[in-house]
């Protein structure tokens, strides 16, 4: 059954987002997805309208946004490119804002701390590994979560564990006091990401999510 919610999906072409892209599509969504080269992306489908820019741009924001229901960002940092998680986010919530649309789901690792967290020694260790090896990278997705929290928008933020690239389904597991794996399928994760477009338990939460 085609499923007439619009996505506005940003990070379309990474190891989470192009398999959430193919996923939604799958499942019957239109999704326009924001791609900054085009010419050198060839995955075509009928439902899939790819949106030419760079999120750090406010009017791309508006236009990616514009006739969407949802907003989902699977947007990651490369090391040797500009800070991108805070001026993403600042540009979502203005054009969401904009366009009236408050669902908004978005990834982080596991090194973003929220009050009631009850991290494991193990977690523990990995987040301060990240803290310590890409402190302005954490700092600039800790302001980026600051940011959205203040937003009066309906969001959720994932944490997650190692991405493995993988089309196997496995049992998901989900926590929001810590994390339950060391890895993550895509698959899973696509799955789960798409059942947060309509299901409301992890609004204004940050849950953990892993395979076993």
């Amino acid at each position: 059954m085609t499923n007439h919610i619009k996505v506005a999906l940003i990070g379309a072409t990474g190891k989470a987002g192009s398999y959430l892209l193919k996923t939604l599509l799958n499942q019957g969504y239109t999704v326009k997805a924001l791609i900054r080269n085009p010419s050198s992306y060839n995955y075509l489908h009928p439902n899939l309208e790819i949106v030419r820019g760079d999120i750090k741009d406010l009017e791309t924001a508006n236009e990616l946004i514009k006739n969407c229901g949802v907003v989902i960002s699977a947007l990651g940092q490369a090391k040797d490119e500009p800070l991108i998680a805070s001026v993403a986010a600042h540009n979502i919530i203005k054009a969401m804002n904009k366009q009236q649309i408050k669902r908004y789901i978005f990834l982080t690792g596991l090194n973003i701390d929220v009050p009631g967290d009850k991290k494991s020694m193990k977690t523990v260790q990995a987040s301060t590994w990240m803290k310590e090896t890409f402190p302005v990278f954490v700092a600039d997705k800790e302001k980026a979560f600051e940011i959205v929290k203040m937003s009066g928008l309906d969001w959720t933020m994932v944490r997650l564990p190692w991405i493995e690239q993988t089309e196997e389904v496995r049992n998901l597991t989900v926590s929001l006091e810590d994390s339950p794996g060391e890895k993550i399928s895509t698959t899973d994760l696509a799955h789960f990401l798409i059942d947060q477009i309509l299901e409301t338990d992890f609004i204004g939460k940050a849950p953990f999510v892993a395979s076993l």
